[in-house]
């Protein structure tokens, strides 16, 4: 017999715990974009699971009700790769920030990457550390003026689409915390990809650093200070779509819409996404949002799935206790 499951709906995923982040914080509209999102999957949401680390954004997986696990200190991708690989079925999220992830946890995300898990990776990029009141992170500016750096910081930030390229991600995207159709679909994108998906979200941190992105992501600057990148479209950007870019080389240059480029992430090589993820530190280019890069690659959990499937078929489901008294044996008197 069949069993129908119901559709889901956004209020399904809202857990019963009271939301604990500051007033404004962009923490709330990613949550609620998440779970829209995700309602929309067609995935029973027992088979949902999502993992953080430590911060503001890793208190995500209390407000979703669906599994989840709250890890340690940037390490959500080591725990949301052993989840994945012994768990194919579930769909595996992860909540971090820009000093979780990139700090303490950058060891661990350049392996998730690489290995091409099939997670989905959400950036909540505040430009500082939020949680334990207001230090510089690694992707603060440089002259960045913090508790732990009075005077302005002399670190150059890290750029976190271009880690996420430089790992060999296949799946990379930016979108922003107030722009909730944009992030929805973003997000809808990233949940559609095979691999590791990595999103980073401009998230405004409103007691620390409140306004961090405003030069680029207020609605009323937006559409000239930003570029929308689409795969099979234009690149154009400006208040009526007037503007566009266009590749040459290796550098980009601005152009009319009519001579814009069509977008196209599927490209083998990362060289044209690298270039258009190094535009937002050139203050007469748009800075890209969108998606960056999409292609295939061998899956992680998939090939270690074959590989202990394959070894079953040829030599036995076997037991722990002959695997432990294997080799070499001593007594102890």
């Amino acid at each position: 017999m069949s069993v129908t499951i119901a559709p889901l709906t956004k209020k399904d995923l809202k857990s019963d715990q009271d939301v604990r982040w500051c007033p404004g914080c962009g923490d709330y509209a990613i949550l609620n974009a998440a779970q829209g999102a995700l309602a929309k999957l067609g995935i029973p949401k027992e088979n949902f699971m999502w993992v953080s680390g430590i911060g503001c954004s890793s208190r995500f997986p209390y407000y979703m009700d669906c599994y989840g696990f709250h890890t340690i200190h940037g390490r959500a991708p080591a725990f949301a790769t052993g989840i994945k690989t012994a768990n194919p079925e579930l769909s595996v999220w992860i909540a971090t920030g820009d000093g979780d992830c990139f700090s303490i946890g950058g060891n661990h995300i350049i392996h998730l990457l690489r290995r091409n898990v099939d997670v989905k990776v959400l950036l909540f990029n505040n430009e500082i550390y939020g949680l334990t009141k207001g230090q510089y992170s690694p992707t603060s500016p440089v002259g960045h003026r913090s508790k732990s750096t009075p005077v302005g910081s002399v670190d150059r930030p890290f750029n976190p689409l271009s880690v996420a390229l430089g790992a060999g991600a296949t799946f990379v995207a930016r979108t922003m915390d107030n722009d909730m159709k944009h992030m929805t679909l973003t997000i809808n994108q990233s949940a559609a990809h095979k691999g590791t998906a990595f999103v980073e979200i401009y998230q405004n941190c409103v007691i620390f650093n409140d306004g961090a992105f405003n030069e680029v992501a207020e609605k009323s600057v937006r559409k000239s200070k930003t570029i929308d990148l689409q795969p099979g479209q234009p690149m154009v950007y400006g208040a009526e779509d007037e503007k566009g870019l266009r590749l040459r080389e290796f550098h980009v240059e601005r152009c009319t819409a009519e001579e814009a480029d069509i977008w196209d992430p599927t490209d083998a090589s990362p060289a044209r996404a690298f270039l258009m993820a190094q535009l937002d530190q050139d203050p007469e280019m748009p800075n890209p949002i969108g998606i960056l890069r999409m292609i295939d690659a061998p899956i992680f959990d998939l090939e270690v799935t074959k590989q202990v499937t394959d070894a079953v078929e040829k030599k036995g489901r076997g037991k722990l206790e002959d695997l432990i008294y294997a080799g070499d044996l001593w007594d102890v008197e």
